[in-house]
């Protein structure tokens, strides 16, 4: 009986185990559908399609046809967009969240930053258009105040909302909330005592940020504007909806060979979307690599 007893006891020890590694893996088991259903297997689909003619034959006439001018330049405006937010998005959302963590402003002004950048990075898309539109087209609420006020047109002095300028600060509006949630971290991060380590050295203020501080940051500001750039690359309603598709991007050339009537070759907005995932991949091992870095500092 005894042996008996110390037999089921041992099964059920090597069975805790076994059960314990189960339950762990089985909280991963959604994101795993999720990740294969919406990531793995679309990916798997603009591999295979970028390398067929429409008969489904194997050919490399969609990935040649990237080199072809027309599409080149829509990667190279597509890349200028991206980069011109990114930068100019990581410049000015640093010195909100410098403001509102090191900058000595009180506390409610960095609770409602941090709240309407939540909310303000993700209003994108056709509302975001819309809302420029109104705000600032050529019959726009700000637009005619100008005019009727103070005389002032904003389209005859050069601006124009339907332009490269114009769609890149209509990307400022969630490039530069984005950029206050992922550096606001980094930046609370500082330790004071590095600070004052600098201060009883006789350094400036000046060189503590250029020898300290800011290489101290720059691993996670480098990231942040890796991530930016992604954020802008992949855009696609908020440039279509204000621009109508007059500004060539990538994500709108995709759209057009793929649901369009007269430019309708899937297989090429499968090559050119394929393209793109390149693109971010490249865009994602980057950030990755400098949130490494830069995690080091956070210890």
């Amino acid at each position: 009986m005894g042996s008996t007893q110390a037999v089921v006891g041992r099964v059920r020890t090597a069975r805790a185990p076994s059960s314990r590694v189960l339950g762990k893996w089985a909280g991963l088991a959604p994101f795993l559908l999720f990740a294969v259903a919406f990531m793995l297997l679309p990916a798997g689909a603009l591999l295979v399609g970028s390398f067929q003619d429409a008969r489904g034959g194997f050919t490399f006439a969609n990935v040649a046809h990237l080199l072809r001018p027309r599409i080149l330049h829509s990667y190279l405006l597509t890349i200028e967009v991206s980069l011109v937010t990114a930068v100019g998005g990581s410049i000015f959302g640093f010195l909100l969240a410098y403001a509102v963590t090191l900058g000595g402003l009180p506390k409610g002004v960095r609770s409602f930053l941090v709240t309407f950048s939540g909310v303000a990075s993700n209003f994108a898309g056709v509302p975001l258009a819309f809302a420029f539109i109104s705000t600032l087209g050529r019959v726009g609420l700000v637009t005619v105040l100008l005019k009727e006020l103070f005389g002032i047109s904003l389209y005859d002095a050069g601006f124009n909302l339907y332009s490269f300028w114009g769609l890149s600060f209509t990307y400022l509006y969630f490039q530069l909330p984005l950029m206050v949630l992922v550096i606001t971290p980094a930046l609370d991060g500082m330790k004071k005592e590095w600070r004052e380590a600098c201060e009883n050295l006789g350094a400036s203020r000046l060189q503590y940020w250029t020898r300290v501080a800011l290489p101290i940051l720059a691993p996670s500001l480098l990231s942040s504007v890796i991530l930016l750039f992604g954020n802008a690359f992949g855009a696609y309603a908020t440039a279509y909806a204000l621009t109508g598709g007059f500004i060539n991007l990538i994500p709108i050339q995709i759209g057009a060979q793929i649901r369009g009537d007269v430019l309708h070759d899937p297989n090429l907005g499968y090559a050119l979307a394929l393209g793109m995932v390149v693109v971010m991949v490249l865009t994602i091992v980057g950030y990755t690599r400098l949130q490494k870095r830069a995690s080091r500092w956070r210890t």
